[in-house]
C-alpha cells in the first residue's frame, strides 16, 4: 500500500525534484573526493599519479563515461525509468566501498561505480524532466537539475569545513552521508510514472535492438551537426570546471591560499553564487528572454573570471571576484543551457543516447586533462596553464553564443517536427522524416529477401 501511495504522489514538482538529485550525488561525489584526495594520499602513501588516476576514474571523468554510454542506451530502450530503478542501488555500493575503504584498489573500485552510476543516472534526469515538464516553463524544471547540482559542492564543503578535525574519519561520514541521501532518492523514485513522451513514442514505433538510437543519431546530418554544437558548448567548458570542481582547492594553493578552511570557504562562496544564479537567472528567465543573450552573459563572465585568477595579483579582492564572477557564471552558463539544449535537439527515440554520447565525450575530456593537472600545477604553474584554460572558455562562448538555437516556449513535440520534418504514413500515422526513411529502408530489405528467397538456387 505504502509503495502505491508514492506513486500517485511522485508527480510534478515532487517528481521533477527526486529526479534532479541525481546532480545533487554527482556532484556530491566529486566533492567528497575533492576534499579528501589529500588525506587518501597520505593514507596509502601514493604519488600524484595515483591521485590523478582517483579523479579521473570517478564520477567526475571516466567513470562517468562508461555510465553514460551504457545508460543512455538503455535509457531508449527500455526507459526513462528504468535507469532510475538500478542506477542508485550501484552509487551505493561504491559508496560503501569508499566508506571503508582499507587500501588504496578498493578506494579506486568504489570511485568507478560510484561514476558509472551518476554517468547513467545524469543524462537521464535531464531527459526524464524536460520530456515530462511544461514548454513554457522547460527551463525552470530543467534548472533544478543544475540547482541540485550547485548545491552539492556547497554542502560538500561545507561539511568538509565541519569534519576537518576529524581528518579522514571526517571524509569518510561525508560519503556516507551520500549514501544515506541516495536511499532515500531511490525509495522516492520507486513511484515515478514513465515519460509520457517516451511511452507514446513506444507505443507509435515498437520495440528496438540496444544500438538502434546509436543509428539513427550517427545517420543524420542534423544530429552531427548539433553533436558538435553541444560539444562544444559543454565539453569544452566541462575540461575547465571539472578541474575546478575537483582540484580548485590546489589552484588555490597555487595563487598563495594554503588554509584549508579559507580554501573551502572560498568554494562555498563559489557554489553559493551558482545556487542564486541557476534560481534567479536561469530558472527565472530562460523561459522568458533571449537565451543567446543570457547564455552570451554567463559564458563571457566564466572567461573574466578566470582571467583575474591567473593574472591579477594574487590577494583577497582577486580571490572574492573570482569566487562570485566564477560562480554565477556557472549558474546561467554551459551546463544548464547543454541540460535543456540537448533534450530540445534530438528526438524522443535516441534523446538519452545522444546525452550519453555527449557526457562520454565531455568526461573523457576531463579524464584526459585530470591525469595530468595535478603534476601540470605543480610544475609549471597557474599561469602557464592560463592560455589552455581561457581557450577552451572562449571556444565554448563563441560556439553557443554564434549557434544558439530558437527553441524557447516551444513543445518537444514542434521542435522536433521542426528539425526533422513530419509525413504521413499509408496508415494515417504521423511520422518524422528519419522513421519513415527508415520504414522504407527495412521494407526495401524486406522485399529484396522475399525475391532472393523466390530465385532459383
Amino acid at each position: 500500500m505504502a509503495v502505491r501511495i508514492g506513486a500517485r504522489n511522485t508527480t510534478g514538482w515532487k517528481a521533477t525534484i527526486s529526479v534532479a538529485m541525481s546532480n545533487y550525488i554527482e556532484s556530491g561525489s566529486i566533492i567528497a573526493i575533492a576534499t579528501s584526495l589529500s588525506l587518501w594520499q597520505a593514507q596509502f602513501h601514493v604519488g600524484d599519479l595515483q591521485v590523478g588516476l582517483l579523479a579521473s576514474l570517478s564520477a567526475n571523468a571516466f567513470g562517468a563515461a562508461a555510465g553514460a554510454i551504457i545508460g543512455g542506451p538503455l535509457c531508449d530502450r527500455y526507459g526513462r525509468k528504468f535507469i532510475y530503478t538500478y542506477d542508485l542501488l550501484l552509487y551505493m555500493l561504491g559508496i560503501l566501498l569508499a566508506v571503508f575503504a582499507g587500501s588504496y584498489g578498493m578506494l579506486l573500485v568504489g570511485f568507478i561505480l560510484t561514476g558509472i552510476a551518476v554517468g547513467a543516472g545524469v543524462p537521464a534526469s535531464w531527459t526524464y524532466i524536460a520530456e515530462q515538464a511544461p514548454a513554457d516553463k522547460r527551463a525552470a524544471h530543467v534548472g533544478t537539475a543544475q540547482l541540485a547540482w550547485s548545491i552539492g559542492p556547497m554542502v560538500g564543503f561545507a561539511l568538509a569545513i565541519a569534519a576537518a578535525p576529524l581528518g579522514l574519519l571526517g571524509s569518510r561520514l561525508i560519503f556516507a552521508h551520500l549514501f544515506v541521501v541516495a536511499a532515500v532518492v531511490w525509495w522516492l523514485r520507486r513511484g515515478l510514472p514513465e515519460s509520457t513522451i517516451w511511452k507514446d513514442e513506444r507505443a507509435a514505433s515498437g520495440s528496438a535492438n540496444f544500438f538502434h538510437g546509436f543509428t539513427q543519431l550517427f545517420s543524420r546530418r542534423k544530429n552531427l551537426t548539433a553533436m558538435l554544437f553541444l560539444f562544444g558548448v559543454y565539453a569544452l567548458w566541462n575540461t575547465v570546471a571539472g578541474q575546478a570542481g575537483i582540484f580548485q582547492p590546489r589552484v588555490y594553493s597555487a595563487t598563495g591560499v594554503t588554509s584549508v578552511t579559507e580554501q573551502y570557504g572560498l568554494q562555498i562562496l563559489v557554489w553559493g553564487c551558482t545556487v542564486a544564479a541557476t534560481y534567479f537567472g536561469f530558472m527565472r528567465f530562460a523561459d522568458r528572454m533571449s537565451r543567446r543573450v543570457l547564455y552570451a552573459i554567463g559564458a563571457a563572465l566564466a572567461i573574466v573570471a578566470w582571467a583575474v585568477l591567473i593574472y591579477a595579483p594574487a590577494n583577497l579582492g582577486t580571490l572574492l571576484f573570482f569566487a562570485v564572477a566564477w560562480g554565477i557564471s556557472s549558474g546561467i552558463g554551459a551546463q544548464a543551457f547543454y541540460g535543456l539544449w540537448t533534450s530540445e535537439l534530438f528526438a524522443t527515440r535516441y534523446r538519452a543516447s545522444a546525452q550519453g554520447v555527449l557526457f562520454l565525450a565531455a568526461r573523457v575530456m576531463v579524464g584526459l586533462l585530470s591525469i595530468w593537472f595535478p603534476l601540470l600545477l605543480s610544475d609549471i604553474g597557474l599561469r602557464a596553464l592560463g592560455g589552455l584554460i581561457l581557450g577552451l572558455l572562449a571556444l565554448s562562448f563563441l560556439i553557443g553564443t554564434i549557434w544558439a538555437p530558437n527553441t524557447r516556449g516551444k513543445t518537444l513535440e514542434e521542435i522536433e517536427a521542426e528539425r526533422h520534418g513530419t509525413v504521413t504514413s499509408l496508415t494515417g500515422t504521423a511520422r518524422t522524416v528519419d522513421e519513415h526513411e527508415e520504414r522504407q529502408r527495412s521494407l526495401s530489405g524486406q522485399v529484396r529477401g522475399a525475391r532472393d528467397e523466390r530465385m532459383p538456387r
